[in-house]
């Protein structure tokens, strides 16, 4: 790959998904750290880049609101697993779903489906599937975060306590064999584990990116859900334990 068109390949990379480690890139685009680190920096004087700490964003979206940034983050993955889940549930059911950039795409892709009764606490999912195709739509009340225009705190786990669904979900930041599933903040932590204990079927969804990762608090153990699903196989020790505990692993393909 010329130099030229490699300077094309990062922007393209970039376009699709905001903000990418130099190691990621390195990786992607076959050469080195130093080859990496050598591209971006005439793409940085022009300020078509900005260089962060072990990374580069694109300039037009650093700006971005977190909970934006982190929608392109694996945008495509998100997008498969999200039209699996999608796959199972049928019209006229019941689902809860918490905040995160994966749940947000499970709700785009819901979006054809009827009669739907959703419990949230995002103010995003809200928006996508009320007033459409006779869903019902129920938001757990409390002040919305400024960075994902969601509510968390005592009142949005007593609202979302008061109902049982047929499908609970939730996104997750990090899964790890020997912690399980943890989170990087209390009030989420404390609201996912909610939400699971709400759905005859109890469903964590995840890329493959938070595989072998440890937030700051622990939502559950691997039984403390029924399935998981993700877009590649994870490593043979969460998937040991996802075994042992008789969790069901769901895989989404292109």
């Amino acid at each position: 790959m010329i130099h030229s068109k490699r300077h094309a390949e990062i922007l393209r990379l970039l376009k699709e998904e905001g903000t990418i480690s130099i190691a990621s890139l390195a990786e992607r685009l076959g050469v080195s750290l130093e080859t990496v680190r050598r591209d971006v920096k005439p793409l940085a004087d022009d300020g078509s880049v900005v260089k962060m700490h072990g990374a580069v964003g694109l300039a037009s979206m650093v700006g971005e609101a977190p909970f934006e940034r982190r929608m392109r983050e694996n945008a495509e993955a998100k997008r498969l697993i999200a039209r699996m889940v999608a796959a199972t549930i049928r019209d006229g059911e019941a689902i809860m779903l918490d905040t995160g950039t994966t749940t947000s795409f499970l709700a785009r892709e819901l979006l054809g489906h009827r009669r739907l009764t959703v419990v949230t606490n995002s103010s995003d999912i809200a928006r996508t599937l009320a007033t459409v195709n006779g869903n019902k739509v129920y938001m757990a009340g409390g002040e919305l975060r400024s960075d994902s225009g969601a509510a968390f705190g005592i009142s949005a786990i007593e609202f979302v306590s008061r109902f049982s669904v047929d499908h609970a979900v939730i996104s997750i930041g990090a899964v790890d064999a020997a912690a399980g599933l943890t989170d990087y903040e209390l009030e989420e932590a404390e609201f996912a584990r909610m939400v699971l204990s709400r759905g005859q079927r109890s469903l964590v969804v995840t890329d493959h990116t938070k595989f072998g990762r440890q937030g700051l608090v622990r939502v559950c153990g691997f039984d403390g859900f029924s399935e998981l699903a993700t877009d590649l196989p994870p490593p043979p020790d969460i998937a040991a334990a996802l075994s042992q505990a008789g969790a069901r692993l769901a895989i989404a393909t292109a």
